[in-house]
């Protein structure tokens, strides 16, 4: 085994002997809590991080670090490591305790799992809970539409406090010209670029998409390297990202390929229409589902393939793929 980095090293240190960062502290003793980072990585049990993964582990995270820092034989490593991830300002529900660890469940990501959302490790560090914040559930939000978007803290938008993944969701407090204004899971305000983001007074008021619509988003992926577990713009898994792209637009599917594939209705390879989910499974599409693609119009799909690759576009007849077809579900009404 290889010996510990100095950096690896001052992480844990910060992270597992210098206690809770503010908010956390309440946070983990509570029942409910919120991200508070930009990416909360989720993890399959406590204490099985490498030195590499370090920046994930983090508060503030630095995503871009992290993923841009593996090789790809450390990508491949993540595969039997990570459950999920969950961005900033989710909710959660903490299920378990172990040391500076909790296991919780990610309000949103349905699975058959467990009911209350997707579980998986993380660090309590990763927490926070604030009243005010809390009470803004259900009211108006900024969804963040931008593949990654930039946290400013003030008005001017001259200085930058953080960057934030598509699809993240904070409470809307007010707006000027060029910028909204959100709360922060810590109970602090902060500032986003119009051009970054949307406004929606709840879930059900964002506008039902057409098929063509969850195309046009899945291609401001294009060429985004695969994460494994990734629910993000730093990264996605396959379901991860059909998932984000339609709850981005006020649809809630399950969270993996295997769940996806039972629900939604089927739809004959023949009668494919944009939008629609192809399944990939093993024993020449007769086994397990383990792979998603969102078609995309003219014998095309989109898709988040594997860690040696980024999403992108091909067609549904590229052979690995298309002997392993499994069959097709519409989400769209």
């Amino acid at each position: 085994m290889k010996p510990l980095s100095l950096m690896f090293l001052a992480v844990l240190l910060a992270l597992l002997g210098n206690g809770f960062p503010v908010g956390a502290e309440s946070a983990a003793s509570k029942k409910s809590a919120y991200v508070d980072v930009a990416v909360a990585t989720l993890w399959i049990k406590p204490d099985i991080v490498r030195p590499v993964d370090a920046p994930s582990l983090t508060h503030p995270v630095d995503m871009w670090k992290w993923t841009r820092s593996m090789t790809l034989e450390e990508k491949l490593g993540l595969v039997p490591k990570l459950e999920t991830q969950a961005l900033y300002g989710n909710k959660v529900t903490i299920l378990e305790r172990k040391g500076k660890w909790v296991k919780v469940a990610v309000h949103g990501q349905p699975t058959p799992r467990n009911a209350q959302g997707y579980p998986g490790w993380m660090l309590a560090t990763q927490l926070t809970y604030n009243e005010r914040f809390a009470a803004k559930d259900g009211q108006p939000f900024v969804l963040i539409t931008s593949p990654t978007a930039k946290l400013y803290n003030s008005a001017t938008l001259k200085h930058e406090e953080m960057e934030i993944s598509y699809n993240t969701r904070l409470p809307y407090e007010h707006e000027t010209k060029d910028a909204y204004q959100v709360l922060k899971p810590d109970g602090k305000h902060a500032w986003v670029k119009k051009q970054d983001a949307k406004v929606y007074a709840s879930m059900k008021a964002i506008p039902k998409p057409t098929g063509e619509q969850l195309v046009k988003t899945g291609k401001k992926f294009l060429g985004l390297p695969y994460l494994w577990a990734g629910m993000s713009g730093f990264g996605f898994d396959c379901s991860g990202f059909t998932f984000t792209v339609y709850q981005s637009h006020g649809i809630t599917i399950p969270r993996d390929s295997s769940v996806q594939a039972k629900y939604g209705t089927p739809v004959a390879k023949e009668k494919l229409k944009p939008g629609d989910l192809l399944f990939f499974a093993y024993n020449q599409g007769k086994g397990k589902v383990h792979h998603v693609a969102m078609y995309a119009g003219d014998g095309m799909m989109i898709h988040s393939p594997n860690s040696a690759r980024t999403v992108e576009i091909i067609p549904v007849d590229t052979p690995e793929y298309a002997k392993e077809f499994a069959g097709a579900r519409r989400y769209l009404k």
